[in-house]
């Protein structure tokens, strides 16, 4: 061999041995989850721990209270990785109502699971621990107030548990420094006055930090524009908090030909980080009242000291509509997004796309969303319309991917939760 070719072929396997490719995915087709319920269930929040068990939890509004103002959170839990479900269950009392879940796996015992949502007409936020895989849970009441609460986000790391969440036009954040025993509740954005104000993510980095991610719009009335995206940043255990502001985005899309809420399509934000604690964003974000919104990317890898460039990074044309950003981090550089989008027009899907390299490559799509016969509102191309404000996901103890989302006919009328998990 020639000492061309023997620095050729020395290239090629230092090449192949720093590599780390993207291998294809595959998902299960998409299945309902708590199908024995008989409801109209929507906006699941789902979790993995590290023995092999995933949960979600689900707000169901019954049959008997069609457009009720608050709904019952129901429980599955599986021990395979989401081969099979437990039936559903009650996990605390539902008083007069339960929404807006949230689930997070401590992931410095990989065990210890802790949930979140607003009770009692959003007039609280409650908070359940569970030590023994989701089989006994202890419930306490982070805060309590008579002007309502809205869009609560986890955020657990050891005995630290953040819960944030909108309060008289304002982001508040409610702090346990045991477990989740005792809690203290301050403002976080101190000296910003918005129209509203909705977390869409947060997380505690491996140093302690904890990070919120939220959007303000800048005028009273409703969804107008335009509107702020910031992460929000405390080093002190959530007493005080510094914000960065990320993007600016205009008004939200109109779908009142479907029933929705205010600022139903607008901007969500949702965060997460890595083991070795590099921050991502997701956002959906437009250019014109209005008009339709892209999903963008930007990661931080110094604690929120500086973000990347926003990315594009949906293959939609431009003119499409997109919403609702999920996403989940696993060890350093393992990113996983995903999105809804309407590139099917009239119908929408679920995309997903990951990295191994913190963001600066990205894999092709995968369509996570499918057909099943018998619903009214799914199709050959896609569903009729997102059912519920926002949509989850997790990576398990096998490092595959675990998704929960909601579909329907239009807001209102009743839909479903359905899943997906990664095969390989």
């Amino acid at each position: 061999m020639t000492s061309t070719a023997l620095r050729l072929c020395v290239v090629v396997l230092v090449l192949f041995s720093t590599a780390r490719p993207l291998f294809s995915q595959s998902f299960q087709p998409q299945t309902r989850l708590a199908a024995s319920l008989p409801g109209d269930t929507w906006e699941p929040s789902i979790a993995a721990d590290r023995f092999g068990h995933v949960y979600v939890l689900i707000p169901d509004f019954p049959p008997s209270c069609k457009k009720c103002p608050s709904s019952i959170d129901y429980l599955i839990v599986s021990g395979d990785n989401g081969k099979t479900w437990s039936s559903p269950r009650i996990i605390a009392d539902p008083a007069s109502g339960q929404i807006d879940v949230q689930l997070k796996v401590d992931p410095i015992d990989g065990q210890t699971v802790y949930a979140s949502w607003l009770q009692n007409n959003k007039s609280m936020i409650e908070v359940a621990k569970s030590t023994d895989f989701g089989q006994t849970w202890s419930t306490v009441i982070a805060n309590s107030n008579n002007a309502g609460m809205d869009k609560d986000i986890l955020a657990v790391r050891g005995n630290d548990v953040y819960v944030a969440y909108n309060h008289s036009q304002t982001v508040w954040c409610s702090s346990s420094h045991d477990g989740g025993q005792s809690w203290t509740s301050v403002k976080v954005n101190q000296n910003a006055q918005f129209g509203w104000s909705l977390t869409g993510g947060g997380t505690v980095d491996p140093a302690g930090n904890v990070y919120f991610s939220w959007n303000g719009y800048t005028q009273n009335g409703g969804a107008k524009g335009p509107v702020n995206l910031y992460v929000t940043k405390s080093v002190d255990g959530g007493l005080t908090w510094t914000s960065k502001l990320l993007d600016i985005s205009a008004a939200p899309p109109d779908c009142s030909a479907f029933q929705c809420g205010w600022a139903f399509l607008g901007p969500g934000i949702a965060m997460t980080s890595d083991a070795a604690g590099q921050l991502y964003v997701l956002w959906n974000s437009g250019a014109a009242d209005g008009g339709p919104e892209r999903m963008y990317f930007s990661t931080s890898t110094d604690q929120s000291t500086t973000w990347s460039s926003r990315r594009d990074v949906s293959l939609a044309p431009q003119g499409v509509d997109h919403a609702f950003p999920a996403l989940a981090a696993g060890v350093g550089g393992d990113i996983r997004i995903a999105w809804m989008d309407q590139r099917n027009e009239p119908h929408w899907n679920v995309y997903y796309r990951t990295s191994n390299n913190g963001g600066s490559t990205w894999s092709g799509e995968t369509v996570l969303s499918s057909f099943v016969f018998g619903y009214n509102y799914i199709f050959s191309d896609g569903f009729r319309f997102p059912f519920g404000d926002y949509f989850d996901m997790d990576i398990d103890n096998k490092s595959h991917t675990q998704v929960a989302w909601g579909e329907g006919y239009d807001w209102l009328t009743p839909g479903n939760v359905w899943y997906t998990r990664q095969l390989r």
